[in-house]
């Protein structure tokens, strides 16, 4: 439709309310006194006011500002004035800003750190043992709180509460130290409650077992039920390996000619890739793997095709009789 532009005028309401619409053209009356600000006529006779600028890019734009009757002219005008001040600062009104009250509770919080956060970068054990603190313990205490009230008190309260539990109370403190500091760099809050909070000291239990102790553990892998579980066990031994490592390992990583276990960045702690030589023992343990079943991507493959298989816990754990 085309548009016609007619002679500036100071933008009242006895002119608006006095312009006669035309049936086959829109109408704009710009105001005299502050610059871009117009009111558009349409053919069906509404009157609507805009604020008209050029942004950083030098392209027009136009702001709508209301519906004459549902706002005066004096309001408009009003308005535009402010918009006309964002402009001569630097802003772009036309670009609107995230709703902030969209996520402001911790629920949403949690919800946004796992997809964001944990999912792309950490390790599935990682999530599910995040989802487990997240679902019993923070969002227990503070889940429909807003992310912005959750003070240095209230973090050490939780975490004076979990005093029987150190380590888990420590793995808790250190999740919600991430959480806030990602809170803040999306604009949801400007502190983070957690920084000052003193972790618990932790005393780890070293044991190593002894020569004849190693010697009955082997003697017991050899007449263990489940032979496969067995080898998963003897490489964990035998090349130090964690377990999601080995559960996880693909037969192109390894040259058993050589002797070789090339682990991929992703797979391992320090996302570095590393070559790994393998003992003799290990060397042959692979490969009566790999004559017996080498019909696998995995060495060991899971029951869900095109996965490895995930843990060992319910194989490893005795029967009742």
């Amino acid at each position: 439709m085309v548009e016609h532009k007619v002679n500036r005028s100071k933008l009242t309401k006895r002119i608006v309310e006095a312009s006669v619409s035309d049936t086959s053209k829109r109408k704009l009356i710009w105001d005299t006194d502050v610059v871009g600000f117009c009111v558009r006529i349409y053919p069906t006779g509404r009157k609507t006011y805009f604020f008209q600028y050029r942004n950083a890019y030098k392209k027009t734009k136009f702001v709508k500002i209301g519906v004459h009757g549902n706002i005066t002219a004096e309001q408009a005008r009003e308005k535009a004035t402010q918009l006309a001040l964002k402009v001569s600062g630097g802003e772009d009104p036309s670009i609107k800003t995230p709703h902030k009250l969209e996520f402001t509770i911790m629920g949403d919080l949690a919800e946004k750190y796992l997809k964001l956060h944990a999912e792309n970068e950490k390790r599935p054990k990682s999530v599910k043992e995040d989802k487990y603190m997240l679902r019993n313990y923070i969002l227990k205490e503070f889940g429909i709180r807003k992310v912005d009230t959750i003070t240095f008190e209230d973090i050490q309260t939780l975490h004076v509460s979990l005093n029987k539990k150190r380590i888990l109370a420590n793995r808790i403190l250190a999740l919600l130290h991430k959480m806030f500091n990602l809170a803040i760099q999306w604009k949801w809050c400007k502190d983070n409650p957690v920084s000052g909070i003193k972790k618990y000291q932790e005393t780890k239990r070293t044991r190593w077992l002894q020569e004849d102790e190693m010697v009955r553990f082997l003697n017991a892998l050899d007449i263990y039920p489940n032979q496969t579980i067995a080898d998963i066990v003897r490489l964990l031994i035998l090349t130090g390996a964690r377990k999601h490592e080995v559960l996880g390992a693909t037969w192109d990583q390894f040259d058993l000619d050589k002797g070789i276990w090339t682990k991929r960045a992703h797979t391992t702690k320090q996302k570095k890739m590393e070559h790994s030589p393998l003992s003799p023992p290990a060397t042959a343990i692979l490969k009566k793997i790999e004559k017996e079943k080498r019909d696998s991507l995995f060495l060991f493959p899971g029951n869900i095709k095109g996965k490895p298989l995930q843990d060992i816990k319910k194989s490893w754990q005795p029967s009742v009789n």
